[in-house]
C-alpha cells in the first residue's frame, strides 16, 4: 500500500466538469448563458417554502432531473445524478476502478424529509448525506466507499482539495467530486432568521448590498493523476482555515481567508502575482464582502481582477464552490471573464478589482476563494 504522505510533485488534472442549474443542464450551456448576461435569479411566490414572496434562483417543479423509473431518489440524489453522468460522458473513466473514488458535497442534501416525513429511525438514516452519497455511488457502480464533505459553504472549494490531497498522496488516481443542493423551507427559514435574504437580485461587493439570494444546482468536476491528461488544466494547491469567530458571523479582520489564500499560494508555489483572476465568494452579504476584501487585501490581490456569480445563480450552497469553479475554468481556456451582477459602485473599505462586463483577458491562473458559517475558509488555485 502506498504511502499516506502527500506527495507535491503527483500533478492533478482536470479531466471533465458539468453544471446543472436554471441556466442550463451543461457547463457550455451555463457558460453560453452567463456570456448573453442571462441570471436565473428572480422573485417566487411558493408557500410550501416561505409565507411570502421570496428571491432566488429555483428549478421548475416539474424538473425530474433523472429517473430510472427503479429507484426512489430523492429529488437532491437525482439532481446530483444528473450532473455526475453528463461529467463522466466520453471521459472513459473506470468508476469501478479500485483506485478511483466518489466524493459528494453538500450542505443540507435531504433536509426537506424532516418537513414532510414522520419522525423515525428510517428517517434519520434517509436524511443522511452518508445515505445519499451511497447510493449515488451504487447508482454508478463506485466500487470504493464514497467520501461525503459537509462544512457549510465551503464545502465545495474543500472537496476539490480534499480529491486533490488524496490524489497526491497516491491513494487514489482519479476522483467525481460533486456539489449538490436543492432549496427547502427549512433553509430559507434559516437565512431568514439571521435577515441574510435580500428582496432583489443580489449585489455583491456594491455599496447597497442587502443580503444574498439562496440557488439550486449541481456541480461536477473530474481530477485525475493519469498522465494522459497532462496537457489539461492542473489543480496547483489549496488550503482551508478557521476563524472560529462566531458560529454565522465572519472573521473581523480577514486574516484568517488571508492565511488560507497565502497557504494555497505557497502549496502552488505561486506569488500573489501570479493570480490571472480571482473567483470570489461573495455573497452580497454586508459582513462576508467587507471581510473577504480584506482577506484579498491582505494577501496583495486587491488589484486583480475577480467576480461574483451569486447574482446569476444564488447562492448554491455545497454546489457554489464547484459551479463557480467550473466558470472558471471556461474562463480560463476561453478567455473571457463574466462579470459581477448586481454590482455597480464599490462598497466595502478595501477596495477590489469587481469585474463588471464580459472581459478578454489572457489567463494562466486563477484563485477561488469561499468562506462559511462557523468561520471556515477555503482557496483553491488553478493553472494551465
Amino acid at each position: 500500500m502506498m504511502s499516506a504522505v502527500e506527495n507535491k510533485s503527483r500533478d492533478v488534472y482536470v479531466v471533465a466538469d458539468n453544471i446543472v442549474s436554471p441556466l442550463g443542464k451543461t457547463t457550455a450551456a451555463n457558460f453560453s448563458a452567463l456570456q448573453a448576461g442571462h441570471t436565473s435569479v428572480k422573485k417566487h411566490i411558493d408557500n410550501e417554502i416561505a409565507a411570502d414572496p421570496f428571491v432566488a434562483s429555483l428549478f421548475e417543479k416539474s424538473e425530474a432531473f433523472y429517473d430510472d423509473g427503479i429507484k426512489d431518489y430523492t429529488r437532491f440524489e437525482r439532481l446530483a445524478i444528473s450532473s455526475v453522468s453528463e461529467a463522466l460522458k466520453n471521459t472513459n473513466i473506470d468508476v469501478a476502478d479500485e483506485k478511483t473514488v466518489f466524493i459528494l458535497s453538500s450542505t443540507k442534501g435531504n433536509v426537506s424529509l424532516l418537513e414532510t416525513e414522520l419522525n423515525s429511525t428510517e428517517l434519520n438514516e434517509r436524511v443522511s448525506l452518508a445515505t445519499s452519497a451511497k447510493l449515488i455511488a451504487t447508482h454508478f457502480r463506485f466500487k470504493n466507499k464514497p467520501i461525503v464533505v459537509s462544512n457549510a459553504c465551503i464545502s465545495g472549494v474543500l472537496a476539490i482539495i480534499t480529491a486533490m490531497r488524496l490524489i497526491r498522496s497516491g491513494e487514489y488516481d482519479t476522483a467525481v467530486v460533486t456539489g449538490a443542493d436543492v432549496i427547502s423551507k427549512f433553509i430559507v427559514s434559516g437565512f431568514q432568521s439571521f435577515q441574510a435574504l435580500s428582496s432583489e437580485v443580489c449585489k455583491p461587493f456594491d455599496h447597497v448590498r442587502d443580503g444574498l439570494n439562496l440557488g439550486e444546482g449541481a456541480g461536477t468536476i473530474i481530477l485525475s493523476a493519469n498522465e494522459k491528461f497532462a496537457n489539461h488544466i492542473k489543480v496547483l494547491g489549496g488550503a482551508i482555515s478557521n476563524d472560529a469567530n462566531h458560529i454565522s458571523g465572519p472573521s473581523r479582520t480577514g486574516e484568517e481567508l488571508a492565511g488560507a489564500i497565502n497557504n494555497a499560494l505557497k502549496d502552488a508555489d505561486k506569488d500573489a502575482e501570479d493570480i490571472d483572476f480571482i473567483s470570489a465568494h461573495g455573497t452580497a452579504t454586508v459582513y462576508n464582502d467587507e471581510m473577504e476584501a480584506t482577506a484579498l487585501t491582505l494577501s496583495g490581490l486587491q488589484n486583480v481582477l475577480l467576480n461574483s456569480l451569486k447574482g446569476n445563480y444564488g447562492h448554491t450552497l455545497g454546489a457554489a464552490g464547484i459551479i463557480e469553479t467550473v466558470i472558471s475554468l471556461q474562463s480560463l481556456t476561453q478567455g473571457l471573464m463574466m462579470p459581477t451582477t448586481g454590482y455597480r459602485e464599490n462598497g466595502v473599505t478595501n477596495v477590489v478589482n469587481v469585474c463588471t462586463e464580459v472581459t478578454a483577458l489572457d489567463a494562466k491562473t486563477f484563485l477561488k476563494t469561499a468562506s462559511g458559517f462557523g468561520g471556515c475558509n477555503g482557496a483553491v488555485i488553478f493553472g494551465k
